[in-house]
């Protein structure tokens, strides 16, 4: 988006930071708005780039590296020199579409598993960019799939919590290691 962050869309074999997995309590706290955007946020916002891209993601959000604070960021073709990757600070969605899609869906901070989630097709979402200018934007398809999958991390919600399925989604956590106690289904 802007020249002030550049991170090379590489794999570091020691990423800045550190992943958090399902059952950790730090995933299910809401995260606090960012007050002020300044050179620590933007710094942030760098090195979650870099853990994302480190772990083949194309999505992140500040708690899932245990920062309890209202940033994403996003990059849906992490193999495109050319796409620039979103950062999203206090993302607010302001409407969502009125067509549910189906689509599957994994998380950094639960590897291995993937299950089918419906969300709207089409979301607009207003946030601060890494510069603190007020933005929006209408996303459709994978792009609002993967910024609305972590604006559900700012508020405790793990994409398992949404998923319909409870056979499917109890078999694939077992066969990852994780705990289907974890998962806190979305009424």
């Amino acid at each position: 988006m802007t020249a002030e962050l550049i991170v090379e869309k590489k794999k570091l074999e020691n990423p800045p930071l550190t992943i958090h997995y399902l059952g950790d309590r730090v995933l299910r706290q809401p995260a606090k708005r960012v007050a002020k955007v300044d050179h620590n946020i933007r710094k942030l916002a760098e090195q979650m780039l870099q853990t994302m891209y480190s772990a083949d993601g194309i999505g992140l959000a500040a708690p899932q590296v245990g920062i309890n604070k209202q940033i994403i960021v996003v990059d849906c073709e992490p193999n495109n020199q050319d796409n620039q990757p979103l950062v999203l600070i206090n993302p607010e969605i302001k409407s969502f579409g009125s067509t549910p899609c189906d689509g599957q869906e994994g998380c950094l901070s639960i590897p291995g598993v993937y299950l089918d989630v419906t969300r709207p097709d089409e979301i607009e979402v207003a946030y601060k960019d890494e510069n603190g200018r007020p933005r929006t934007l209408k996303a459709n398809g994978l792009l609002s799939r993967v910024i609305q999958h972590e604006i559900d991390h700012l508020k405790g919600v793990m994409f398992v919590d949404r998923v319909q399925n409870g056979l499917a989604l109890t078999e694939e956590l077992n066969k990852h290691g994780f705990s289907p106690q974890a998962v806190k289904p979305i009424k």
